[in-house]
């Protein structure tokens, strides 16, 4: 996309400013005097592009001011990685020594070498050439003058590939570097030294489903794939996955997919523009499959109608994709941003409790982009219904994983499943983390364990927990012979699978007992007991594992087929009874299981110091607070900046940590931004909790103990919200970092962000008139002042209906919500029916809403607070 105009160029750099990783190059004008001038800057933030559709040329020959916010928000930005050639010319028309966060793919090659590599030199259109096999090179627009205009199509041209060929370069690069010149991100993936054999992604679903199919397949390479025995298509997996491979690359290499896309969003038909799509695919792909199978095979004719029906159903499906993406992207970019790559192969290794580490390979279908959700979605195509729905989620949470491992992002994961009606089982991040943490790596400990069995051993790899599975399994008749646990007995040769030769074994050598951390024996233990109780009940569960939170355990079990979720959710106040806790646990259920929290003895303390150091951000920087330690040990944070998250409610009664929780949340403000650069406003009846803070630089204003003072700032509040809103439209920008940007250019003094608490809402509502007014004041600023940079926290320990009034609620979307007194308060402040917070267990445990799943963490603690 070519851009030459400053508001084009600027929207582009604001967008290309969220990617944290890019891949740029520059063209000179008057390159051969002594005074060079920056002619052209071309940006990719797609890696994968191979036709330069996600290529931004923005011409900023006559336009110095362009440049230098692109050196402000890029170049100087450290979150984003910039990868040039040679970096070393490129940076010196590019902020010289303000350069953050660059990578050099020239450097990157020479550690290589020309010999290693096998190229003629390391010029980046010969490694293009030669290691990515691209063809037709132009190697003459080079030395073209780059300070004519208007440019020529030809130059426009060369300079967009010159950043495709980058990006692959450099991602062949990376893959092909050895273990000393990895860089940090790979280590983890190319480090592992073990003796285990490398597992995939089926190897990974198929253990699930059944541990001995996954054993008697890693031996004898058999069939290990359960298919139904009511469909009426076999056979065509294979050809299923090639064809839909194929409609990705042709709406890709086709311009007339393309033009389909070209009205906007709202004028486009689903179901006209995905006949259309077929009809494209039919001619150019599937009819000639069609004219060659049949041509082999007359009879193949019923299995190819029910191959494209299929595949009608998946273009439709993709054709509704398309359709929510053409409102974020233009009509010519839309495909490569919406295909993102195809039969991707990924691999990774994990540390196991045991200590040692497992390689886990997988080579998903399709990597799409959801401009609804604003997130990256792993694809994997499957031929039939899934066979066990908890083993298809481990499978794609690996994939999930392993993009994420790649990408650094939050990527969701879906399932198509092509007969016999289409249908997308949908899976967002959380879920798949959720999957990840508290069971894949214990079932990779358990999948080494089984393997290491041998024919004449007591105890084999167990039976699938899912007994329905057995008359649909293709090793059936193997499977009942081979295993033969507590006898000793020799393969049996079974007529579908060769038989599995293993030397006459020596007696087993004493095993030398793991070393497993206390925090994973306590889990496994708790698991077993719960499952004892369930059971004891008539209620059959089987562990899955568990997640270590600092003041909780998060038990991960799956009910038996048959088992209802609701028979274990009326057993809570037993369980508490049974195990001897003082609250009911918490069970809610998940995608492929259900979820027990039981306290932690001792509980831990999530210090603040471990997780926020000290560090000055800049003005236009987002404003981000702490909230608390998830089940993985990391920090979570909200973004004031996030429509969901701008402003909160906070609810807590005594002692459940609700003040502790407060000073943490100042203190992650003023820890990292200086008083210029924010401002306090706190409101504090109690006159006790924040002490600390009584005269530090940040406030706005002394701190606030009467009703009269908090109407007068709240008025003072809306009255700055207003006047900040006419200073945007003074200077045509529609946010604070926005404005705050253009003041640093010019600069101007700027304005900070302001954040408001009230730290007991409720001592301000005895009086109707104090109410009234506070109610209109939170009202106006909840509805508008984001965008202006105030932010509300408003938080009470009373959190009753006449005290967080609907319309307070209504204007306060983020929720946070510590140990309540009953089940009622826990609904108003989290909404809906939820009242699991009345059994948190105090101490700053909190669950937490900013707009999507509710998560349970614990909140940080500050023991002393010093600002001297």
């Amino acid at each position: 996309m070519y851009l030459d105009q400053p508001d084009d160029i600027e929207t582009a750099i604001t967008r290309l400013s969220h990617a944290s990783q890019l891949w740029i190059d520059t063209e000179t004008a008057d390159w051969w005097t002594k005074s060079p001038k920056l002619s052209l800057i071309q940006v990719s933030d797609d890696g994968g592009d191979r036709r330069g559709d996600s290529v931004y040329i923005l011409d900023v020959l006559q336009h110095p001011h362009s440049i230098r916010l692109f050196i402000e928000r890029i170049i100087a930005n450290p979150q984003i990685e910039k990868i040039f050639h040679n970096a070393t010319y490129d940076v010196k028309f590019l902020g010289k020594s303000r350069a953050q966060n660059i990578t050099c793919t020239l450097k990157l090659a020479r550690k290589l070498g020309k010999q290693r590599l096998g190229v003629t030199n390391l010029q980046l259109k010969t490694l293009a050439a030669e290691l990515c096999q691209f063809s037709d090179i132009d190697r003459d627009s080079q030395g073209s003058n780059w300070g004519q205009r208007p440019l020529k199509p030809r130059q426009l041209h060369y300079a967009k590939l010159d950043v495709v060929y980058l990006a692959q370069v450099h991602r062949y690069l990376l893959t092909h570097l050895d273990g000393s010149h990895t860089p940090p991100e790979r280590l983890e993936e190319q480090s592992s030294v073990s003796s285990n054999p490398n597992f995939s992604a089926t190897d990974v679903r198929v253990a699930k489903e059944c541990p001995r199919l996954f054993y008697l397949g890693h031996h004898s390479n058999c069939r290990t794939v359960f298919i139904p025995q009511d469909t009426q298509v076999s056979g065509v997996g294979t050809d299923v996955h090639r064809l839909a491979q194929e409609f990705v690359k042709l709406a890709a290499a086709d311009s007339r997919f393309s033009q389909l896309l070209t009205p906007p969003s709202e004028q486009l038909e689903v179901e006209q523009l995905s006949r259309n799509m077929q009809q494209l695919f039919y001619d150019h792909c599937f009819y000639p499959y069609l004219i060659k199978i049949v041509s082999k095979n007359p009879n193949s004719a019923q299995r190819l109608e029910h191959i494209w029906q299929g595949l009608q159903r998946l273009i439709q499906h993709y054709a509704g994709l398309l359709k929510r993406n053409r409102q974020v992207f233009h009509a010519d970019q839309i495909i490569a941003k919406t295909f993102i790559d195809s039969e991707l192969r990924l691999k990774r290794s994990y540390q196991l409790a045991n200590g040692d580490e497992q390689t886990v390979s997988g080579q998903f279908d399709t990597l799409v982009y959801d401009g609804d959700r604003q997130r990256l979605c792993v694809v994997e195509y499957k031929t039939y219904q899934p066979a066990d729905p908890s083993a298809q989620l481990m499978q794609v949470a690996l994939y999930a994983d392993l993009v994420h491992h790649q990408r650094q992002e939050p990527v969701d994961a879906a399932v198509y499943c092509i007969f016999p009606e289409f249908q997308v089982y949908f899976y967002d991040w959380d879920q798949l983390r959720s999957m990840r943490d508290m069971a894949l790596l214990p079932h990779l400990q358990r999948m080494q364990d089984w393997l290491s069995w041998q024919p004449d051993y007591p105890d084999p790899p167990p039976k699938t927990y899912e007994e329905r599975l057995c008359p649909l399994c293709p090793q059936q008749n193997t499977c009942q012979t081979f295993f033969l646990a507590g006898e000793q007995a020799s393969p049996v040769k079974s007529p579908s699978v060769e038989p599995i030769v293993t030397p006459t074994p020596e007696p087993p050598p004493t095993p030398t007992p793991a070393i497993t951390p206390p925090d994973i024996e306590e889990g496994e233990k708790l698991g077993q007991q719960l499952t004892e109780v369930f059971n004891a009940f008539g209620v059959e569960v089987t562990y899955e594992g568990a997640a270590i939170g600092p003041s909780f355990i998060r038990v991960r079990l799956k009910p038996k087929l048959g088992v209802k979720v609701s028979s274990l959710l009326r057993l809570s106040d037993d369980l508490q009874v049974q195990l001897g806790i003082s609250v009911p646990p918490m069970i809610a259920p998940q995608a492929g299981f259900v979820s027990v929290d039981l306290p932690r003895t001792p509980a831990q303390i999530a210090l603040f110091e471990q997780y926020l150091k000290p560090k000055s951000l800049p003005v236009t920087a987002p404003v981000r607070v702490a909230i608390g330690v998830n089940l993985e040990n990391k920090l979570v944070e909200a973004d004031l900046s996030d429509p969901n998250t701008c402003h909160f409610l906070v609810g807590g009664t005594t002692g459940s940590g609700k003040s502790e929780f407060l000073r943490a949340l100042l203190l992650s403000l003023t820890q990292r931004r200086s008083p210029d650069h924010l401002k306090l406003a706190l409101v504090d009846p109690k006159r006790v909790t924040f002490p600390e803070f009584e005269n530090i630089p940040w406030l706005l204003s002394p701190i606030v103990k009467d009703s009269d003072r908090a109407i007068a700032l709240m008025e003072d509040l809306v009255l700055e919200m207003e006047s900040r809103y006419k200073a945007f439209e003074a200077n045509r920008c529609n946010d604070l970092p926005t404005y705050n940007q253009q003041c640093l250019e010019r600069n101007q003094p700027t304005k900070p962000p302001i954040i408001c608490l009230f730290d007991e809402y409720a001592d301000f509502m005895a009086e109707k008139e104090v109410a009234k007014v506070l109610e209109l004041s939170i009202k106006r600023l909840g509805a508008m002042a984001r965008a202006a940079g105030i932010h509300l926290i408003i938080a009470t320990q009373r959190p009753e209906a006449k005290v967080v009034t609907p319309l307070i609620r209504s204007n306060l979307p983020g929720r946070i919500a510590l140990k309540t007194a009953s089940e009622a308060d826990s609904s108003i402040i989290l909404g809906g029916k939820q009242g699991q917070a009345q059994n948190l267990l105090g101490k700053g445990d909190l669950l937490y809403y900013g707009g999507s799943k509710l998560q349970r963490l614990q909140s940080l603690f500050a023991p002393k607070i010093n600002f001297s």
